[in-house]
């Protein structure tokens, strides 16, 4: 192997580790929000529809927990057992109305935002006897308002917490995106976190919408950097 050669093989092992890293960065996204369940004998499951839509029957359990969360499919569970029996047992049952056990779960001090704790008792459960045709979201105003919501429907409070934010995105270490450490003197932004269509929105990477992520761009420069070492090196190999 000539210098040269050896050269760009070892600027190339150093390039690889910083994309695979930024990569890795952009993946380790999450967003800080509510997310809503609905419980069965097999236990919690992802709400396809959001409060302000759902209709939940006499006798439904549902849940709320608020956490840093990637996707639905990484959204963390409500913690605790959730039996509509022990919820509800001093709540019999009344002509025109139904009762839905709720589970809130107002997550870890970790999930918290800055300066912010979560209230105690976590969770906490309630039962709502609310008219027949009412919505989750009317049944969860009944037991454990002040609810706040943003311009798309998005639930961003449950009992008043957090007292403000709404899905804003967050790093690993639990830091608002683009936000500065300590030592940093500047930031960016905090990106918005948009709602679906249900208003139970998930964040990036959960197959609904957004565009492709940091790491798509690392690796597609990665390739890009290969190739060209590789026609290079062909291109000696003729002229030698």
């Amino acid at each position: 192997m000539t210098r040269r050669s050896a050269t760009l093989v070892l600027v190339l092992a150093a390039l690889l580790p910083v994309l695979t890293g930024t990569a890795q960065s952009a993946q380790a996204a999450g967003y800080r929000y509510w997310s809503f369940w609905d419980r069965s004998a097999d236990g919690w499951t992802y709400a396809t529809q959001g409060p302000s839509t759902a209709r939940p029957a006499d006798g439904d359990v549902q849940g709320f927990r608020f956490a840093v969360s990637a996707d639905s499919q990484d959204a963390t569970r409500p913690r605790g057992a959730a039996s509509f029996a022990a919820i509800c047992a001093r709540t019999p049952a009344r002509d025109g109305t139904k009762r839905v056990a709720l589970v809130i779960d107002f997550g870890t001090a970790a999930d918290a935002p800055g300066g912010e704790a979560p209230p105690s008792p976590s969770p906490r459960t309630a039962c709502a006897r609310v008219p027949s045709d009412a919505t989750t979201a009317e049944a969860l105003a009944a037991v454990a308002g002040p609810l706040r919501y943003d311009a798309n429907a998005l639930l961003c409070a449950i009992a008043g917490y957090p007292g403000a934010g709404c899905g804003e995105q967050v790093s690993t270490d639990g830091r608002r995106a683009g936000q500065p450490t300590a030592a940093e003197e500047t930031g960016g932004g905090d990106g918005s976190r948009k709602a679906d269509s249900d208003g139970n929105g998930a964040g990036p990477g959960g197959g609904k919408g957004g565009g492709p992520s940091v790491g798509l761009f690392a690796g597609a420069g990665a390739v890009a950097v290969l190739g060209a070492a590789a026609v290079w090196q062909a291109r000696r190999r003729r002229n030698g």
